[in-house]
């Protein structure tokens, strides 16, 4: 990962429903012991075992029979950018716009030839 990759600012949080590509506002997440689906406010971080829905999903979800559906009350809203976010977009703008950035190829050992992403290597046992 270079230099500009590794600074990009992360992309919205999309609605985990298939086939919704509305920006998410709040995170379900299971209590399995309880037989719970809990609707709460986007979470900081996506976490693998939560999922984040867009409003309307969020308001509309329903839970199995014999499960209960603990909402937040009060209204979904889209979390705004913070100055980490905005800066970290004005860094990778800059960093784009400069003349002088050309990519970093790694070092090819002595022997080797590189042909696109691929690498030949010569045969150890061959002299």
């Amino acid at each position: 990962m270079d230099a500009l990759s590794s600074r990009i600012v992360r992309s919205v949080r999309r609605c985990s429903r298939t086939g919704c590509a509305n920006p998410a506002v709040a995170t379900l997440t299971y209590a399995y012991a309880d037989s719970t689906a809990v609707v709460g406010p986007l979470a900081t971080y996506s976490e693998p075992h939560s999922y984040d829905l867009c409003e309307e999903h969020a308001l509309r979800l329903t839970a199995p029979r014999g499960w209960e559906v603990v909402r937040h009350q009060g209204e979904f809203a889209a979390p705004e950018p913070t100055v980490d976010d905005l800066t970290a977009l004005a860094e990778a703008v800059r960093e784009a716009g400069r003349a002088d950035v050309s990519p970093k190829l790694p070092d090819v050992p002595a022997g080797s030839h590189r042909r696109g992403h691929l690498r030949v290597l010569p045969d150890p046992h061959e002299d």
